[in-house]
């Protein structure tokens, strides 16, 4: 058939957090927050994130492309996570500006405090290099994920948000709703 290529795809997954200076990075705002003189806006004096450099995100997604075999997940090792108020705190001090002050805004809707690259029930193992590993995850049945799918879909033309969510959480339980109406059903 035209179009179709023969063989197997291979697929690969990498999961990593922030990507400093990336689109959707806090850094670009803070910097314009700075300029203009504040306030600089971080939503809890909590919340903290991992980073990661540009050059590290793509190394990990070539690494990953060129040395995965298949069906593996790479989680690559971002260390500590970084208090986002630590970090508006140094980006003013080392920007020269004075009198800016940061906002605590309150956490948006379904927003945690922490990001979590594995669930409590994955565990990972070595791979090809010290600071990327390869998660062992739950296998999951091809025709029972069709199937549950399928209800999905079906459950969400009704829609009634909460029944659907809940359709969705019985599918990925490790799924919590963080600071949302859904929390009820965590």
């Amino acid at each position: 058939m035209e179009g179709r290529v023969k063989g197997n795809t291979q697929f690969v997954t990498t999961r990593f957090g922030n990507v400093l200076g990336s689109n959707g990075s806090v850094i670009p705002l803070f910097e314009k927050q700075i300029r203009e003189g504040g306030p600089v806006t971080v939503t809890d004096p909590n919340i903290i994130r991992y980073f990661m450099l540009i050059p590290e995100a793509c190394k990990l997604v070539l690494e990953a492309g060129t040395k995965g075999k298949g069906g593996e997940i790479f989680v690559f090792d971002m260390g500590k996570p970084v208090k986002i108020a630590d970090l508006a705190k140094r980006m003013i001090l080392l920007s020269g500006a004075t009198n800016v002050e940061i906002k605590f805004t309150g956490l948006r809707e379904g927003e945690k405090l922490y990001e979590e690259v594995l669930n409590d029930a994955e565990v990972t193992k070595p791979s090809f290099h010290k600071k990327i590993r390869i998660a062992e995850v739950r296998e999951y049945d091809y025709f029972e994920v069709c199937k549950e799918i399928e209800d999905l879909i079906d459950i969400s033309g009704k829609f009634n948000n909460m029944d659907t969510v809940r359709t969705m959480k019985s599918i990925v339980p490790e799924y919590k709703s963080n600071n949302s109406i859904y929390s009820v059903l965590d």
